[in-house]
């Protein structure tokens, strides 16, 4: 299976903007900018959607590893922030909430540490990767 996305960049790096279109055309033409990214502007940025890549992974990852132990989740919620400092992603930190009738909060946090390490995304990420976990 492959993905595909696309990125069209008009301009010099702070006056210019771009344009982000993916494959499903959830983001179409989606705008983004130097204000967008490093600002308060109006559009997306790249680590703004590796956030959401990075959460929604997890949290897929996450619910199969707990069908995988005998349980099924209610919900999971996963907040992600990436850290970004001086050019460079430095960090990720995945926040969960997640409500799985009959767990113990033991099993729960070692599969969401095996999610953290497994996950695709996780793999991906050349980067320093935590969480914190809640289960309600």
């Amino acid at each position: 299976m492959k993905r595909n996305a696309t990125a069209v960049w008009q301009g010099s790096v702070k006056e210019g903007k771009g344009a982000l279109t993916t494959q499903s055309t959830v983001l179409n033409n989606t705008q983004y900018s130097f204000g967008s990214r490093f600002e308060e502007g109006i559009g997306t940025n790249p680590e703004e959607l590796v956030a959401a890549a990075h959460s929604g992974c997890f949290t897929m990852q996450l619910s199969a590893f707990i069908g995988e132990a005998g349980f099924e989740a209610e919900n999971i919620e996963t907040k992600c922030v990436i850290d970004f400092q001086n050019g460079t992603i430095v960090g990720s930190h995945l926040t969960v909430e997640a409500k799985i009738p009959g767990i113990s909060n033991d099993t729960f946090q070692e599969l969401v540490t095996k999610a953290e390490k497994q996950c695709p995304i996780s793999r991906l990420l050349n980067t320093a990767i935590t969480s914190s976990a809640t289960l309600l």
